[in-house]
């Protein structure tokens, strides 16, 4: 009678073993999924402001800006603005705001910039409390922006 190979049987006996552990068969489901969720998003080249953080950087801002994706709306002061700001966008200083929501659109992305981003972020969680869904602040503010090279009128 042929000799058995019980290493060979010991191995694949171990490892079936193995993959019937709980947490093996979770991780595999995860790395699946985030394997399925990377491909899925691979072959998505526009960018849907919906589907933003609520922070975006000036990369994300200028794209949308491209697009014509999303209304801008610059919270820094006139003498800001008056220095230099992104072309198409709507100056409603900061304090201002909570005052003047309604020439602020409810039905279009809403991308909020400053000088460098701080006021932004207070803007946008002003829109949002005011009951806007789809609002944005730009990291870096204009400042980031006219130093990527993208749009700035004097």
């Amino acid at each position: 009678m042929p000799k058995r190979n019980t290493h060979q049987r010991s191995n694949a006996n171990s490892f079936s073993g193995f993959l019937r552990r709980p947490t093996v068969q979770i991780g595999i489901v995860v790395i699946a999924v985030v394997v399925i969720a990377l491909i899925a998003l691979s072959g998505s080249k526009k960018i849907d402001a919906a589907n933003l953080p609520t922070e975006i950087n000036s990369a994300q801002a200028y794209q949308l800006y491209q697009n014509n994706s999303a209304v801008f709306v610059d919270v820094r002061e006139q003498s800001e603005w008056d220095s230099f700001h992104i072309p198409n966008t709507t100056l409603i200083p900061l304090g201002e705001l909570p005052n003047r929501l309604s020439e602020v659109p409810k039905d279009r992305p809403i991308v909020v910039v400053c000088r460098s981003g701080n006021r932004s972020q207070s803007g946008r969680d002003i829109l949002k409390q005011a009951g806007y869904t789809d609002v944005k602040s730009m990291a870096g503010g204009v400042t980031d922006w006219k130093t990527q090279g993208f749009p700035i009128q004097p």
